[in-house]
Formats: structure tokens, C-alpha cells, sequence
């Protein structure tokens, strides 16, 4: 019996991105959803707009920090705006809104409300600048940095050894 408990919990962690998961959860259009969790026992209050990707990231929608204690687990809507993208790790807690156009770094904690067209990072989250300006800057360094035109699964060994080597001497480049 514990081999098959076991199995279900690998099953479980390999399988996050099931139609059953996000049956409730209200999906704008043009929503990737990688490898994450999406709190399935309360999708109804989780809300996710268009153009919105999440990446190994986890939404949560309830705290059952009080199950045991009160009896209830505490519970909260999460909204999630239009242009958000959501990186690897991040956590996202009940009763948060995250604003248009946001980008939420990688291994965020967010605890409240995100401002529309802004960029978080750290644990917990803050603002480092606006949406606007992260891209502006970007598009700076695009022009001045190394660019590569091939996606990263279709590169040979010998282009991603020549893109390593031309990225030892910058400080990051461009990938499509």
C-alpha cells in the first residue's frame, strides 16, 4: 500500500497540468500553463486573463494554516490581469490581484495586491520598476547584445557551443 501512495504522489507532481486541475478556474484566451499547480480545490476563485503565462509557478486560493485549529481554512480570490508572466517558482498567495501588464520574477512570494505595468522580484515581492521601463531597457540591450535566431531545441551541439562561448564574454544575449 505505500508503494501505491507512493506512485500517486509522483503521478500527482508529474501531472499538474491536467484538464481536471483548471476545469474551474475562469481562462481568458492565449493562457500557457507549464508545469505548475493551480489550486484545484478552490479554481473557482482563481481568475486568469489573457496572454498570461505561468512557469513552474504555484497559485494558491486557500490557507489551511487554521484547518486544525479554527476548524475552517481560510480561503481568497486570486486575479490575475491581461500580459502577466508568472516565473519559475513563484508562489501566488490567496486574496492577491496582480495588475496588467506584470511581470513577476522568478521565486516571487506574492502576499498582496501587484500595481498594473510593473516588474516584482524577491521574497516578498517588490517592485524593481515599471513594466514600461523593463522593456524599454530590454530592447536597448537587444540591439547591443548577442541575438540567436534559432530556437533552443533546434540548435546543433556545435551552435550551443558557439552560443556559450559568445555569451562568456556578455552579460546575457537574446534567444528565440
Amino acid at each position: 500500500m505505500k508503494v501505491v501512495n507512493f506512485l500517486r504522489k509522483v503521478k500527482k507532481m508529474i501531472c499538474t497540468e491536467s484538464e481536471d486541475q483548471h476545469s474551474e478556474v475562469n481562462m481568458g484566451t492565449n493562457v500557457d500553463i507549464i508545469n505548475s499547480y493551480i489550486d484545484s480545490g478552490f479554481g473557482w476563485l482563481i481568475t486568469i486573463g489573457n496572454n498570461v503565462t505561468i512557469t513552474n509557478a504555484t497559485i494558491l486560493a486557500h490557507d489551511a494554516s487554521t484547518k486544525k485549529s479554527l476548524g475552517y481554512t481560510k480561503v481568497g480570490r486570486v486575479d490575475i490581469g491581461d500580459n502577466v508572466f508568472i516565473g519559475y517558482g513563484a508562489i501566488v498567495l490567496p486574496n492577491t490581484r496582480i495588475g496588467n501588464n506584470v511581470i513577476i520574477g522568478a521565486g516571487c512570494v506574492v502576499a498582496k495586491d501587484i500595481p498594473e505595468n510593473s516588474v516584482v522580484i524577491g521574497n516578498p515581492c517588490h517592485v524593481l520598476c515599471s513594466y514600461d521601463e523593463y522593456l524599454t531597457k530590454n530592447k536597448e540591450q537587444l540591439m547591443k547584445g548577442p541575438v540567436f535566431h534559432k530556437a533552443f531545441s533546434e540548435k546543433t551541439k556545435a551552435e550551443k557551443q558557439e552560443e556559450f562561448d559568445l555569451l562568456s564574454t556578455f552579460s546575457g544575449g537574446y534567444d528565440l
